[in-house]
Formats: C-alpha cells, sequence, structure tokens
C-alpha cells in the first residue's frame, strides 16, 4: 500500500523545484552562459541537476525497487552538460529540470514503506551522512531536500556574482 511517507517525500520534491524555479525567473540567457572563473555557469547548474541526459534520476531510484542492494554510480560531479543541453534555452532547462523532478515524484509518491526502506550500495556516500548503504527513503530525501536546496543556494550565488 502507498505510504504517507511517500506522498510528503513527493510533496517536498515539488516544493524545492518550485523554490528553483523562482530563483531562475528574470535570467537572460547571456548571464545563463556564464560562469565565475572555476566555477559553473547558471545553465550548466540546471543540466546536472537535470541529471544524465535523456534519462535523469530516475533510473538511479527505480534500481533500489527492481534489484536487491544494486551497486549504484552517482557521478557526482559532472554536469551533464553536453552538446544538446549545451543548444537549450535556459528556459528549456529549466522546463526539462522541473519535468525530470516532477517524474521523479510521481514514482516516489506511490511508494510503499517497504519500497522505501530498500537500500543500495552507493560507495560515493561512504563518507556522507547517508552512509554506503542508503536507504531509497534517505536517498529521495537527500536529493529532494538537501541536493536541489544546494543548487539553489548555488545558482543564488553565481548569479549574484555574474551580476555584480
Amino acid at each position: 500500500m502507498t505510504t504517507s511517507r511517500g506522498k510528503q517525500l513527493a510533496e517536498i520534491i515539488g516544493q524545492k523545484v518550485e523554490a528553483l524555479k523562482q530563483v531562475c525567473l528574470g535570467v537572460d540567457e547571456n548571464l545563463a552562459g556564464r560562469a565565475p572563473a572555476e566555477r559553473w555557469a547558471p545553465k550548466e547548474i540546471l543540466s546536472h541537476l537535470c541529471g544524465p541526459e535523456g534519462v535523469g534520476h530516475l533510473p538511479l531510484l527505480k534500481a533500489f525497487v527492481d534489484s536487491d542492494c544494486p551497486k549504484l554510480v552517482l557521478d557526482a560531479g559532472n554536469p551533464f552538460y553536453a552538446a544538446k543541453r549545451a543548444a537549450m534555452s535556459f528556459i528549456e532547462l529549466v522546463a526539462e529540470c522541473e519535468q525530470n523532478y516532477r517524474q521523479v515524484a510521481g514514482f516516489v509518491g506511490g511508494l510503499t514503506d517497504e519500497q522505501l526502506a530498500r537500500t543500495a550500495h552507493i560507495p560515493e556516500l561512504k563518507d556522507s551522512p547517508l552512509g554506503e548503504y542508503p536507504t531509497l527513503d534517505g536517498m529521495i530525501y537527500g536529493l529532494g531536500e538537501y541536493h536541489i536546496q544546494f543548487h539553489i543556494d548555488h545558482l543564488g550565488e553565481i548569479l549574484e556574482v555574474l551580476a555584480a
């Protein structure tokens, strides 16, 4: 049976995406493609939030449910900013990001407590609060609450530097 926790996690994702969209309001194409020295441009930040091109973050989360303790790779520092995304407008990237997270929220909203308790082996998270064997609940919460918020703050900081 679907759990209220799954719905709660889906709501968190939705709220964070709305906050992200607010930060992106009024960003023009020139600003979106610029980056301070050794930092990501706003378009690269959005591309990173979209996840791997063509699939987003959903396959990573589905793997928890589809296999017993799968070994997963995050590729955390990858902006996933290839030619297709570089050619997209900032507004298109915002829309892709929103669409990807709507799909994630739709999946998450239907999860059971048993599914949320499943684990995966993610060596990159060994030294994080989630640990090397996070639950699906923890992974979704980390993605929805912390990861998106980190990049909302990151994007705000970059936009402030570029506007100065």
